[in-house]
């Protein structure tokens, strides 16, 4: 096994400058230490590396046969070097995202658009899953962090809230005789419902309140995003339930009203969440910094949307 790494660096920077100045000048180290290093690799080895020629050194047979073998390797170690060192000033890498429609879409998008200003040179792979999917690529490995909304099984991972979410039920024209009413959740069980299908931490949490409350309800519809809601609910299809910004131009132009109830349904959060045994890369590092001091450039009123 190779003792000691520093003397076939010293080596190959003799065997390329062919001179032991001019390699000590390279390694900003003394002539001496250069003579020094290259006896005891000799010694190592047990074979003479170099000759004095007119010019300085050059190699014997037994060092051309070395450094054949040698040069490949230590390349390769300066060019592991090089792409650890671009990585960390991140100028190289990539970072796996996990994230739900509803995360991606009103959370993290303007981050990955400030991380990619901040980094062009850094990859962005975003895994588009459901939350139990997100927190199962977490566990196994295959994502640096996701994004995700309560409620989650959390169990073995951190994870910290970063920003507020609140759930709300919509509906059209047909349903027009409940629109500023305050209603029972009672009503809810009379109601053609559009909900999301189960395996989401919104219908979760949905299914969960109702429960606490004795509503028992049977969906008229159960759809996989939270935008096809918001279509059917247009078309009077039922009452749609979705996180309040997948509603918002609708209701603020006046093609959906939200109905209101006597108990109000509590908020939940948007939380980023790691896995605890793992030590994130340099270019997650830098994300989730983003994201903890919410660093996103201020929009003027001509841009065409508004990140909160």
């Amino acid at each position: 096994m190779v003792q000691n790494l520093e003397y076939y660096k010293v080596f190959c920077h003799v065997a390329r400058c062919g001179s032991l100045t001019l390699a000590a000048r390279e390694l900003s180290i003394s002539q001496p230490a250069v003579s020094q290093s290259i006896r005891l690799l000799e010694t190592s080895v047990g074979a003479k590396l170099f000759v004095r020629s007119t010019k300085g050194v050059k190699l014997t047979r037994e060092g051309e046969l070395l450094y054949d073998y040698v040069e490949k390797g230590y390349e390769q170690i300066e060019l592991g070097e090089r792409k650890l060192k671009q990585m960390m000033n991140l100028e190289l890498g990539e970072i796996h995202i996990g994230a739900s429609d509803m995360t991606l879409r009103f959370f993290l998008l303007p981050y990955l658009e400030r991380f990619h200003e901040l980094c062009p040179k850094i990859r962005i792979v975003v895994s588009n899953a459901p939350t139990p999917e997100t927190l199962a690529s977490l566990r196994n490995g295959k994502i640096d962090f996701g994004v995700v909304s309560t409620p989650f099984d959390g169990e073995g991972l951190h994870w910290e809230k970063v920003q507020e979410i609140e759930d709300i039920f919509v509906a059209g024209r047909r349903f027009i005789q409940y629109k500023n009413r305050m209603l029972d959740l009672k009503e809810l069980e009379s109601l053609p419902l559009i909900l999301l299908e189960k395996n989401t931490s919104t219908r979760s949490y949905m299914d969960r309140f109702l429960l606490e409350n004795r509503v028992q309800v049977a969906p008229e519809f159960e759809l996989a995003t939270s935008d096809m809601i918001v279509q059917f609910a247009l078309r009077s299809l039922g009452v749609g339930n979705v996180v309040r910004s997948f509603a918002e131009q609708e209701l603020a132009d006046g093609t959906l009203f939200e109905l209101r109830f006597n108990k109000m349904i509590p908020k939940r959060h948007f939380c980023v969440v790691t896995a605890d045994r793992e030590q994130p890369s340099a270019a997650a590092k830098r994300m989730l910094e983003l994201i903890r001091t919410k660093d996103l450039p201020e929009r003027n009123g001509n841009d065409s949307y508004d990140y909160f």
